[in-house]
């Protein structure tokens, strides 16, 4: 083996060892199993050397720092990061000082040296040297020993693997600042977070830094702002939309959409109160296991929760008569608004808020109907992700540690969404302990315009809740048998996915969904009554318009208009007006000449019938 890791080029990275990862200077025997080569390209090589990295990156802080503390620095996706306390906040010129320093311990190949020591002298070396993070981190391991990894002067405590030595990082860029609380929690320490990527080789890490810098031009945010779409106020408090004319009509449009998908599908519309008694919380055991999320009132001395998901209502629905298996199944389908409790820190536009609507739907049905009914829904996840051109990749998250329900009850619902999958030839990962309390799930992860992953549907599958709940239907044979319950979002909260349509378009929404599908520009003021002609026929055909008349030049209007992405614009002249015509610009082509009126009316309902999208 040792002969072996001599001829081993620089390519490699890491070795797996009976298939555990670890690196070149840990020692192996031929008992451990099989040994694999990874190499840079290898996915399994980008987790070592990001780590690797955050090391490096402590280094430098250590050595330009001396009194900063050290907490944790792991490899996260797309990046790494390391937690430091710090009397004063790092600043931008500090990262490009952090950064220099670590490319100087690049290209000292310093090596890593890994060493196992007793867990006792490992904390007594870092409390003697103030570490008083790693000291607490060691002291909740219970092992005899403790693994450290030293680079040159460099001590930290790590469990591994890394490469074996600093020059084998290629390409590294330091990237924000963040405050971060000490283990995540608001009581203590606020300490400095410093994000940045490493990656195998220049060229993809150059292709990231693009992507980063095509993620800020698409920020929902920003493009939000620019379309005058939605805004926050901290009056109002944080998490909370206010919706303005144009966000509200396109919120409108997707939900519309949505509701004629459900009722071609036959789900039945339903709707639940905002808040619900406590009790049928506790019954349901979102009081166990997720009350931090919740929000609570009190009323005439009774205690109520106020609603974080739909299906308790729903099932209370399904209570309120007897069922049969010849009503089976029901589909209940709700644009639900709920609230979550979500701290302050993770916020963030319209992908985090505390209030959104889910357009959530339970469907009750028997065994037997189970595997037609995930089907349906995969079928019908997929059919909309085509309309809005994503493409999507499929997760089974099975049971985590805090759940409620009979283990034979959590693997009849796993097996459910496993063979389903498996019998219809759809590829999917095993996400281990990811799903919901009360049963295992399928995850969609949308795939947007820059090659961002977004979770957004979920197929759960729930034997649970209606056993607590007492759901019954009368079989063929008379007795009273427990239906399966469904839970499913094919969007998930609109608000998030309106932000990731606002991403996935850079704000040039397809035509079917454009809040202003037509801007209707006039040359001079003399147009006026001819615009407003133009513009009555165009929403009397149902198009959405708006019609400039300000006394501006029509270039500044176009521009204006072209900068609000609208689809298209009708400009007016004094020769449009005496022909009947419009002068036609689309917004990806420009000026496509002028049009008799009907012909344009003509253009835009072969526009509105199209449900493929053209992305930004």
């Amino acid at each position: 083996i040792l002969a072996e890791r001599k001829q081993l080029d620089d390519d490699v990275v890491a070795v797996k060892v009976g298939g555990q990862l670890v690196d070149l200077h840990t020692p192996v025997d031929e008992s451990g199993g099989p040994l694999e080569v990874v190499r840079r390209s290898d996915p399994a090589a980008l987790d070592v050397i990001r780590h690797s990295t955050s090391h490096v990156m402590a280094q430098a802080v250590k050595r330009l720092f001396p009194d900063v503390k050290l907490a944790i620095g792991p490899a996260i996706e797309d990046g790494f990061y390391y937690d430091f306390d710090v009397e004063k906040p790092f600043t931008p010129e500090d990262l490009e000082r952090i950064q220099k320093r670590m490319a100087e311990i690049v290209k000292a190949n310093t090596p890593f040296v890994r060493s196992e020591v007793p867990r006792d002298e490992a904390l007594r070396a870092f409390r003697e040297k103030g570490e008083v993070y790693k000291a607490e981190l060691i002291e909740a391991i219970h092992d005899p020993t403790v693994s450290l990894y030293r680079q040159g002067g460099f001590t930290d405590l790590c469990r591994g693997p890394h490469v074996s030595s600093t020059g084998k990082i290629k390409a590294f860029k330091l990237l924000s600042i963040a405050g971060a609380y000490w283990r995540g929690d608001e009581r203590n320490r606020m300490l400095q977070r410093i994000y940045g990527t490493s990656f195998p080789d220049k060229a993809a890490l150059e292709a990231y830094l693009h992507r980063i810098e095509e993620a800020q031009k698409r920020d929902h945010r920003k493009i939000g702002r620019e379309l005058d779409l939605f805004s926050f106020s901290d009056e109002v408090g944080p998490g909370m939309v206010l919706w303005h004319p144009k966000g509200a009509l396109l919120r409108y449009l997707v939900e519309e959409f949505e509701r004629r998908e459900h009722l071609k599908r036959g789900y039945q519309m339903v709707f639940g109160p905002r808040i619900l008694r406590e009790e049928l919380w506790r019954r349901s055991g979102h009081y166990d296991n997720y009350r931090e999320n919740m929000y609570f009132t009190e009323i005439d001395e009774q205690r109520y929760g106020i609603k974080p998901m739909n299906c308790l209502s729903h099932m209370m629905i399904y209570k309120s008569q007897l069922r049969s298996y010849r009503d089976l199944p029901l589909r209940y389908f709700e644009l639900g608004t709920v609230n979550r409790h979500e701290k302050s820190g993770v916020l963030h536009g319209l992908t985090r808020v505390r209030e959104f609507t889910q357009d959530d739907a339970h469907i009750l049905c028997t065994p037997e109907q189970l595997r037609g009914e995930i089907e349906g829904v995969l079928g019908f996840i997929r059919d909309v992700m085509g309309m809005f051109g994503f493409n999507f990749t499929l997760e089974l998250s099975t049971r985590p540690e805090k759940s409620i329900g009979s283990d034979a009850d959590w693997e009849l619902a796993t097996n459910a969404l496993r063979v389903t999958l498996d019998a219809a030839g759809i590829a999917y990962e095993i996400n281990e302990g990811d799903g919901a309390f009360y049963g295992p799930k399928i995850d969609v992860k949308l795939e947007d315009a820059i090659g961002r992953s977004w979770q957004c549907a979920t197929i759960q599958c729930d034997f649970t809740l209606p056993e607590r709940f007492d759901l019954t239907y009368v079989a063929a044979d008379g007795q009273q048998k427990r239906p399966v319950m469904i839970h499913r979002v094919v969007l998930g909260s609109i608000e998030r996915f309106i932000a990731v349509l606002i991403e996935h378009f850079a704000g040039a929404f397809p035509f079917w969904i454009a809040p202003v599908q037509v801007a209707v520009l006039t040359i001079t003021n003399a147009q006026d009554d001819y615009a407003r002609a133009v513009a009555e026929r165009l929403r009397a055909a149902g198009h959405r318009v708006e019609l400039d008349l300000r006394n501006e030049k029509i270039g500044y209007k176009i521009r204006e208009a072209q900068l609000q992405k609208v689809p298209f614009m009708a400009i007016l002249g004094a020769r449009e007006q005496a022909d009947g015509t419009v002068g036609v610009r689309r917004r990806e082509e420009g000026d496509i000449g002028a049009l008799p009126l009907d012909a344009f009316l003509g253009l835009l309902h072969e526009q509105g019938g199209q449900r493929t999208v053209t992305v930004a």
